[in-house]
């Protein structure tokens, strides 16, 4: 039985893309490179700043270079995020009510540690959550590290477990841990991006989660229920 809840951080519990695109594009700038495409940008959401730099920009072999730009969008996004990017509505009542039920919540992000404790603090969600991985502390997704610890330091087995994310690389990391792939369609990817990596279900709105579990959990269909 599913008990165990894993989230990607950036276009699923919370609504920063257009950060993220900005702060990429505004950092090469700076740098002197070309930006990206928002489509380009938003495609490498869910990797690790390393690996996302390398998609974009795989011609770069400077490696001051590429620390620069790293250094630069980190810091561009945290000007933005000056005014913080809202939790997506019905995160936190989803997050109340699956605590209150008894359901182990985690996190596994391509975000830094520095910067998700920043952004744990600033809303004060440290306690919903019995487990957080993020990029820079193990394998960027879709390499299956980062679930296997989180599954491990939880005691739980990847049946007992889902993954909730807004791209492929969140979907194709649990298919490689024997993790239920939830998709959301409301974040980077689209629906028609995201269905190829065959994820259980692909939701369109936060709230429909809760209703999927319910239906988990009473042996029905999705599609049974809504």
């Amino acid at each position: 039985m599913v008990d165990t809840l894993i989230f990607d951080w950036d276009g699923t519990l919370v609504d920063s893309v257009s950060k993220i695109v900005a702060a990429m594009q505004l950092a090469a700038d700076q740098v002197g490179l070309p930006p990206a495409s928002d489509e380009a940008v938003r495609g490498i959401i869910g990797l690790g700043l390393p690996e996302a730099i390398a998609v974009l920009y795989p011609q770069l072999d400077d490696p001051a270079l590429i620390e620069r730009l790293g250094r630069a969008y980190s810091n561009t996004y945290l000007e933005l995020e000056q005014q913080p990017s809202p939790m997506f509505d019905g995160v936190l009542e989803a997050l109340h009510g699956w605590r209150q039920q008894g359901l182990r919540l985690a996190v596994a992000t391509g975000k830094s540690r520095r910067g998700l404790e920043r952004i744990l603090q600033l809303h004060d969600l440290q306690r919903f959550f019995d487990a957080t991985r993020c990029a820079d502390e193990t394998a960027s997704k879709p390499d299956p590290r980062m679930l296997y610890e989180l599954l491990g330091e939880l005691d739980r087995t990847p049946q007992q477990a889902v993954m909730v994310g807004d791209s492929g690389f969140d979907l194709q990391m649990a298919h490689n841990a024997g993790v239920t792939p939830i998709a959301v369609s409301y974040g980077a990817q689209s629906r028609e991006l995201l269905l190829p990596h065959a994820p259980a279900v692909c939701l369109d709105h936060f709230q429909q989660l809760d209703v999927w579990l319910a239906s988990r959990l009473a042996g029905r269909s999705y599609g049974e229920i809504v």
